[in-house]
């Protein structure tokens, strides 16, 4: 194991100095360090939102429903295929237009200056705190664990280095750090999901001859209908695991800023050309994986330790070491943004909106480099807990946070009628039936899953509370007149009577005036 270390410690500098590199490229301005002065192209974007979305699930949870569920867990598969050329296409150019209209800076206040109420921040901002750093929590155990597993330390000294690693780079250099290494530890996740399943698939004598294997210990791992075949004709949970990756993640706000990074709205097309590429090569490997470790792996103890205890069984002993890269790239890259947006909410939409009116641009960097520390210390403090497992943790958080926003985002560009009071309506509502739905067990009475109860109440509450309050709460002529442009292929302007957007187009002309 001592060859794997050394490629892990050399992959770790790497990614610092990538984060010292993007200091020294950014100005040190807010725009900067929030979205990297919208500068990224086609391929950073989409492996930025494609690596930002993964996460350490798939390492471990789709590994882990593959050993226990066999091919059920392709449910999940099916909708994240789709899910990162969906995102692009429905709020891609869109958002990125509508949100340089605005002058918006980080996907929470842009939220707030669609909608034109502050009460949308206060509101938005807890709820997107809550679910990303419930997610980052998942991250922060998912990296302890492949690190205390390959390197043999004691899980608590693993945590704290993984734990390190991520927040010097996302410190130091902010988006544009965390957009640089999310897009290099893309390609390490699928160099080494790509070598760990051609690796089990010789191991096991090819996928025919290890799925009759599987098929002779039990037949039903096979179906799409779990091991017990308890999920057949559950479509209320299967939809819900089609959903989470799919449509879920069109609210996820660290997901949706890639859009308002591009350097500009065309970039959206070819970031989805990209996208699906990735997710084609890489998405079904590790329920693959999961499943052939059934075979590989028949007294495996922890199931969420599949894909790396297979990797240590099929691969040279040096190769370990680069797929040990890949399983940290898949967390670090969903870590370090989550804890870049978290610390944004905190500091930009909460601090700097309600506490600090008049903060700049400076204390704002500072404030949220703060926050980045503070959230790093109070998930590694919940992480030595070892509360619910990556898999349950991340499915919670993730659906919490699609049931709460994706109307409020997709309504945001494509819905001229949608105001202030349908939008708060959604999150409060959204949020509240996915946790109420999740606690109180009736996912399991109902065979629905929370991510479906949650989405179709959200827009239900978004849809009737929009309409009965057209008249009371009408969308200003100013924000109709935004929503118009981004539909069409005319060059962007920022308005002459908006302070933020003007401000933005003297401090980045480059970016005011566009072709889509």
């Amino acid at each position: 194991m001592n060859i794997a270390i050394v490629f892990l410690v050399i992959y770790f500098v790497a990614m610092a100095l990538i984060g010292v590199w993007t200091v020294k490229k950014s100005s040190g301005g807010t725009e900067e360090y929030l979205l990297g002065g919208r500068s990224l192209g086609p391929a950073v974007t989409a492996l930025r939102l494609q690596s930002s979305s993964m996460s350490g699930y798939m390492f471990l949870g789709a590994g882990s429903l593959g050993h226990t569920q066999g091919y059920f867990g392709m449910w999940y598969a099916l909708g994240d295929l789709g899910g990162g050329i969906l995102n692009l296409s429905v709020l891609g150019r869109r958002m990125r237009k509508l949100s340089q209209i605005l002058g918006s800076v980080s996907s929470i206040e842009y939220l707030e200056d669609r909608y034109e109420s502050k009460w949308i921040r206060l509101v938005a901002a807890p709820i997107a705190l809550g679910g990303l750093f419930l997610y980052v929590l998942s991250q922060f155990i998912a990296g302890g664990s492949g690190l205390a597993s390959v390197t043999g330390l004691d899980f608590k000294y693993a945590l704290a280095i993984a734990i390190g690693v991520i927040v010097l780079y996302t410190f130091l250099g902010g988006y544009l750090a965390v957009a640089y290494t999310d897009f290099v530890q893309a390609i390490v996740m699928l160099i080494g999901m790509i070598w760990i399943l051609i690796a089990t698939l010789q191991a096991v004598g090819g996928l025919t001859k290890g799925n009759t294997a599987v098929g002779e210990q039990n037949q039903n791992l096979l179906t799409m209908w779990g091991a017990d075949l308890q999920y057949r004709g559950e479509w209320g949970l299967i939809l819900g695991a089609v959903l989470v990756f799919s449509i879920g993640y069109l609210g996820w706000p660290h997901v949706v800023v890639s859009h308002m990074a591009m350097k500009k709205p065309s970039v959206a097309r070819a970031a989805g050309v990209y996208s699906m590429l990735f997710n084609i090569l890489f998405i079904p490997a590790p329920y693959i994986i999961g499943t052939m470790s059934i075979l590989l792996l028949p007294g495996l103890a922890d199931s969420e330790q599949a894909v790396f205890e297979v990797a240590k069984l099929v691969l040279p002993n040096f190769a370990v070491g680069i797929v040990m890269a890949a399983v940290m790239a898949a967390i670090m890259s969903t870590a370090d943004a989550l804890l870049l947006q978290a610390s944004t909410i905190a500091a930009q939409d909460i601090f700097g909106r309600f506490v600090i009116k008049d903060m700049t641009e400076r204390q704002m960097v500072w404030i949220s480099r703060g926050m980045v520390l503070l959230l790093a210390f109070g998930g590694f403090v919940l992480a030595i807990w070892q509360p619910p497992t990556v898999l349950g943790l991340a499915l919670f958080a993730t659906t919490i946070l699609g049931s709460a926003f994706v109307p409020a985002y997709v309504c945001a560009v494509w819905w001229k009628k949608a105001n202030a009071v349908g939008a708060l309506a959604s999150m409060i509502v959204g949020s509240t039936v996915a946790v109420g739905w999740d606690v109180s067990g009736l996912a399991d009475q109902l065979s629905t899953d929370p991510m479906v109860a949650g989405i179709i109440a959200s827009t239900t509450a978004m849809i009737v509370g929009s309409l009965l309050t057209q008249k009371s709460h009408p969308v200003s002529p100013r924000v109709l007149e935004a929503i118009s442009a981004t539909a069409s292929l005319t060059p962007v302007k920022a308005r002459n009577d908006d302070p933020k957007a003007m401000q933005l187009a003297r401090e980045f002309p480059q970016h005011t005036e566009e072709k889509s």
